[in-house]
């Protein structure tokens, strides 16, 4: 059996499953003067104009599918995601940075308010939101440059924290996110499509939920920079923020029992359990008995790693006792703490780290024929040109023979490198899409 092969068409499968436009074409249509979302209904007869701010790696796809369906009531829009900036037919379009917000985030997220704030009590604001949107519309608080987010963004990623933990901090430090454009759209309404890139799909995170509540506070954020040995890194006007906060000198971000909520929908129109799905019946037309594990894993890479090889060495002996192959699937987005100097991301350090518990458990394996994949569904893993990387038998002993050490590459973060070297790394371009990563774990009969 081509493990391989099968590994690419579920891939293939799963990110055509959460293609913006294939999602748009599903979830939402026009009948008439009706919106329709997800089977919901809004009426456009007795509604001012629509405004449009499309964010995230998704961003330009998700407006583009959108777009014809609302033309005729369209004021204005923000997109970001766009190959470079252009003003057409009442659209703005920014080339907005990821992972790091840059310039163009910035006037981006300036517009983005400009545009919320003119709102009517009629009006509609659509807030098309995907993986990549915190960075996207960027519009630091009062006191805090464009520098300084980037500098404590970057050092928040390197310390490997989690995405409630990253949006803890920025949240706070922004006048946008954390509910606060739902707030300058008052008293308009405010529909938000979303593909979500986060476990459990908490709007709260999702672009660092921009028109929804934050159960995250002040003190919480401080207490993030405190936990990952930030506290004195971070510069001096983030800190000065988020101390005024606590001291009640800035404003909270939105919270649940507050009566603007009334006035935010939120509709997920595509995840990564989506996409998994969508794996899982490809992998089974091929003849696999085939299981998802989870949509929503966390953690160091290295650690999940150790956690998911304990299953593979599980399965090996049904492998081989029933002579049938099996394919697991999971999902979710992993962290990595860089201590090295090396090149990678989390998809190819975990990919590293279960070749090294594969070696480390060779005999239990014997007569498996066995594929690993992790990859990035938006196309890029960290700050790379691959969206991930495939370990198997072939690529581990063609590492061994050329005499690399794994573990050596691992303690260095510097998985690309190894990959580049003995061959696995998964190079897709950007996709257009984000719903977190994707891991696939093929045993076959030898």
């Amino acid at each position: 059996m081509d493990l391989k092969a099968l590994a690419r068409k579920a891939a293939k499968s799963a990110l055509e499953a959460v293609s913006p436009e294939r999602l748009i074409k599903e979830e939402v249509s026009r009948d008439g003067q009706k919106l329709i979302i997800d089977g919901q209904v809004f009426g456009l007869d007795s509604a001012g104009t629509i405004r449009l701010i499309s964010c995230g790696k998704a961003g330009l796809r998700l407006a583009s599918s959108l777009i014809p369906l609302i033309d005729d009531k369209l004021s204005a829009g923000v997109v970001t995601g766009a190959a470079g900036y252009e003003e057409k037919d009442r659209i703005v379009y920014f080339p907005a940075g990821h992972p790091l917000p840059n310039e163009w985030s910035l006037r981006a997220g300036q517009k983005a308010l400009e545009l919320a704030l003119v709102s009517s009590p009629k009006d509609i604001l659509l807030l098309l939101i995907s993986g990549g949107g915190s960075a996207h519309l960027c519009l630091p608080a009062e006191g805090v440059s464009l520098e300084d987010k980037q500098i404590v963004t970057g050092l928040l990623l390197k310390a490997g924290a989690d995405i409630h933990q990253l949006n803890a901090v920025r949240k706070h430090i922004s006048r946008i996110k954390g509910g606060k454009l739902l707030q300058a759209a008052w008293p308009g309404r405010v529909i938000n499509i979303i593909i979500s890139d986060v476990a459990d799909n908490n709007l709260s995170d999702i672009a660092s939920g921009p028109a929804w509540y934050d159960s995250s506070t002040f003190p919480e954020a401080l207490q993030v920079l405190d936990r990952t040995g930030l506290m004195g890194s971070v510069p001096y006007s983030v800190r000065r923020v988020l101390e005024e906060g606590v001291a009640g000198l800035r404003e909270e971000t939105l919270k649940k029992d507050d009566s603007i909520l009334e006035k935010s929908r939120a509709f997920i129109i595509g995840d990564n359990l989506k996409a998994l799905y969508a794996a899982k019946a490809e992998v089974r037309r091929s003849g696999l008995e085939s299981v998802i594990l989870t949509s929503s894993d966390a953690g160091e890479a290295r650690q999940a790693a150790v956690s998911y090889i304990q299953k593979i060495r599980g399965l090996a002996g049904k492998v081989r006792k029933e002579r049938r192959a099996f394919g697991l699937l999971a999902g979710g987005e992993l962290t990595v703490t860089v201590k090295g100097n090396g090149k990678g991301g989390r998809n190819t350090e975990f990919i590293l780290a279960c070749l090294i518990e594969m070696e480390k458990n060779k005999e239990e394996l014997e007569g498996c024929d066995w594929l690993i994949v992790s990859l990035a569904t938006d196309g890029r893993d960290g700050p790379t040109d691959s969206a991930g990387a495939w370990v198997s038998r072939e690529n581990a002993a063609r590492a061994s023979k050329m005499g690399l050490d794994p573990l050596a590459f691992l303690d260095n973060n510097d998985s690309y490198s190894f990959f580049e070297k003995a061959g696995g790394l998964i190079l897709t371009g950007l996709t257009g899409t984000n719903v977190m990563d994707l891991r696939f774990f093929f045993l076959a009969p030898g």
